[in-house]
């Protein structure tokens, strides 16, 4: 089959014939890829940069985000059939330890990364455990289905307090960020503030249904949080760039007791942080990781199903599988959305 490798150390991909997995255990279910979104993980990996160096082991086969069609199940599958159109959970738990006993298994202590860990959907198929797939309604749009991994995390980081009546302030309009407009706007919020650098990611969150946009560059963002809000300030921060400027910026954007949900990655550790303004704040602050299994899948579903979420605004780039090396340059200039890759018909 081809397969988009990270043959060896160093910069790129390159297009490869491999072996097509079989499967191996009697949980496995082998699929056959339809569609598969560029992330930005994937980018990390194709720069290999210092965390891509420290973490993966070539050569191997990239990609985690991905809808296709089930064509093989092991002996002990029971939800799934060949046919079957499905999506699936990038973390891969163990099953056994706490957190997975206890109704938190997308922060399994044990975990596996698709397409870090192991390989990944950048190919024509792939093997993966029965737990980890999502069964698709078929009216979901493909393209739609290939990004609900990412929808995924923009939903629990938009429903992880109670929006209906706030206001919410977004830091950062990137791909999740975008789709975080939408979740919150279907989530009840009064009014969405999104700050963001970048021309191209300003107007695509106002496509989404941002109400005001603020360059951060160019104006002091809590400043213009303070006149939007009668000087009280956001009710909710959803933190999507890992910026630690963008991220102390919100925090003294918010309300006295209002609520601080952080998704974005940082890129250095510790992040400075303006602990004692969210301390004599009372602020609440939530880390988010990952989807909630499957309670974030469920309520993905439904709000496509039923075209509450409309994803054609953030899906800005749809490329042959052949054309990756193209999307990885466009994704890397940001000046894009979402990139598909068709791996198969």
């Amino acid at each position: 089959m081809k397969a988009i490798v990270k043959k060896e150390p160093g910069k790129g991909f390159s297009l490869e014939e491999v072996e097509i997995p079989e499967i191996k255990e009697p949980n496995d279910v082998k699929v056959k890829v339809l569609n598969a979104s560029i992330c930005g993980t994937d980018l990390h990996i194709w720069k290999w940069d210092e965390w891509s160096q420290q973490r993966i082991k070539t050569p191997q086969i990239d990609g985690h985000e991905f809808v296709g069609e089930v064509v093989e199940v092991g002996p002990m599958v029971k939800g799934l059939k060949p046919g079957d159109i499905v999506a699936a959970e990038t973390h891969i738990p163990c099953g056994v330890c706490k957190q997975c006993k206890t109704g938190k298994m997308h922060i399994c202590k044990n975990m596996q990364i698709l397409g870090v860990d192991r390989d990944g959907v950048f190919a024509e198929y792939v093997v993966v455990p029965e737990i980890v797939l999502w069964k698709l309604d078929p009216s979901i749009p493909r393209e739609f289905a290939s990004v609900m991994e990412p929808l995924g995390n923009a939903i629990h980081t938009a429903t992880a307090v109670d929006l209906r009546g706030k206001t919410v302030l977004i830091t950062g309009a990137g791909p999740i960020g975008v789709m975080a407009v939408q979740v919150a706007k279907v989530s009840g919020a009064a009014t969405i503030i999104v700050s963001e650098p970048s021309e191209y990611r300003m107007n695509m969150a106002k496509e989404m249904g941002a109400d005001y946009i603020i360059n951060p560059l160019e104006e002091n963002l809590v400043e213009e949080v303070m006149k939007l809000t009668n000087d009280d300030g956001a009710d909710v921060l959803l933190e999507m760039s890992g910026n630690p400027n963008a991220l102390n910026q919100g925090i003294n954007a918010l309300t006295n007791g209002g609520d601080a949900v952080i998704l974005g990655v940082f890129p250095t550790n510790p992040v400075p942080f303006e602990m004692n303004t969210a301390v004599f704040k009372g602020i609440n602050i939530h880390c988010i990781t990952g989807r909630k299994m499957f309670e974030t899948w469920q309520i993905a579903s439904e709000w496509l199903r039923t075209k509450k979420l409309d994803l054609s605004k953030v899906i800005t780039h749809v490329l042959p599988m052949e054309e990756f090396e193209k999307g990885f340059e466009i994704m890397n200039s940001k000046k894009s959305g979402k990139i598909i890759l068709k791996i198969s018909e």
